[in-house]
């Protein structure tokens, strides 16, 4: 399995570096929580697309929507436990969450990930 963060679907959506890269996972059956779901959808909306137009073209995608639950939530508190000082963020946890619950790896445009990944357990791949 692996798990998308907004960055990566936004870089695909934007047709940045690493979008290829983010075809493939798709391609693979990558998910993605619901809560970097937000995340997308909320910038899209941002850049002018309506909230159904946006959640339609994920749709389109085939991408699995996992939803964010106690296990995630419990495990997302960890993270921010046992990397106090890395500066993730909500979605960054949401995400990484996911992926060390399901023992999957994530994949991200944010290169700074990279640096919590070991002390975390968690396989993190940039598209960068």
């Amino acid at each position: 399995m692996i798990i998308l963060d907004a960055s990566a679907v936004l870089a695909l959506l934007q047709d940045e570096a690493g979008a290829d890269e983010v075809e493939v996972a798709i391609e693979q059956g990558a998910v993605i929580s619901a809560v970097n779901l937000s995340e997308v959808l909320t910038k899209m909306v941002d850049a002018g697309t309506s909230a159904d137009e946006a959640a339609d073209l994920i749709v389109s995608l085939f991408v699995e929507i996992v939803p964010f639950g106690l296990g995630s939530a419990r495990d997302s508190a960890r993270i921010r436990t046992d990397a106090p000082d890395t500066g993730l963020s909500f979605g960054d946890r949401a995400c990484l969450s996911l992926a060390r619950v399901e023992g999957a790896a994530a994949i991200t445009a944010d290169r700074a990930w990279l640096e919590s990944a070991g002390t975390l357990g968690i396989d993190v791949r940039s598209i960068r």
